[in-house]
């Protein structure tokens, strides 16, 4: 005869988890741009003269840099598969539980376009502001040689950060905080200050204008639960600030 033991998951449990799957991921990425902005405060010449490279070169070759990019995007993705996982333990699909699912595509669609359109013209703004200031590294958003492989790799990159930072800082985090029985104005609160912290090693404009966007993003979650359409916003808003970078003309981002 099998008996089988089960043991409902306690509240300690769940906070150790949350814990641990922010350690694997975005958490650790805290850490280190917390150390990256000390380092830039602390080096010689002001924050505005020192740079922030995104999507980077990984070799001089181009199929094995092509090979490091690839492997890169699929190791970042373990995490949300990992958050998915631990969320099969509660009742119901957790691709429904996150709204990470296409049963609505027209809908998700339009709401991530329009997220996009709210978030990113005055993120451009923010920027500008924060450049004139002088509290943002000079960002480049993109650093990869002009190779066939260049767009489909920053377009591929531009999901993975969306699929990562969506499901894990908003999808993810909200759940177990609201399991908890966290105050909504502290979920949000975590939310966007976790997001803001990972972006801190571009500047101080940069956690500003990303925790901004953290509880825009957080609100809307908690109001529809789905998290689709965050992704699809955050993945258009990456693919034009990479793809742009790399094709249009580099006078054009001297403002960064």
């Amino acid at each position: 005869m099998t008996v089988e033991l089960q043991r409902p998951a306690t509240r300690r449990m769940l906070g150790t988890e949350t814990l641990l799957v922010l350690g694997l991921s975005l958490g650790q990425s805290a850490v280190y741009a917390t150390v990256s902005i000390i380092a830039k405060l602390t080096a010689d010449g002001p924050l505005s003269k020192q740079t922030a490279a995104l999507n980077t070169s990984a070799s001089p070759r181009p199929w094995l840099d092509l090979t490091y990019q690839l492997l890169g995007i699929v190791f970042a993705l373990l995490p949300v598969l990992l958050a998915v996982h631990l969320l099969a333990r509660d009742p119901g699909d957790p691709a429904r539980t996150l709204g990470l699912d296409a049963r609505r595509p027209g809908q998700d669609l339009a709401r991530g376009a329009g997220l996009a359109a709210l978030i990113g013209l005055p993120g451009l703004a923010l920027f500008w502001a924060a450049a004139q200031l002088g509290v943002n590294a000079t960002l480049v958003p993109a650093a990869l040689p002009d190779l066939w492989w260049t767009v489909p790799v920053l377009i591929l990159a531009a999901v993975q950060n969306s699929v990562l930072e969506e499901v894990i800082v908003v999808g993810y985090l909200v759940t177990r905080l609201r399991q908890l029985n966290w105050r909504i104005g502290a979920i949000v609160a975590t939310s966007a200050l976790l997001r803001g912290s990972y972006h801190l090693y571009q500047g101080f404009g940069a956690f500003v204008g990303n925790v901004v966007m953290g509880v825009v993003f957080s609100l809307f979650y908690l109001r529809t639960r789905r998290v689709m359409p965050l992704v699809v916003a955050h993945t258009l808003l990456d693919v034009v600030a990479f793809v742009g970078y790399a094709l249009l003309p580099r006078e054009w981002f001297d403002w960064l």
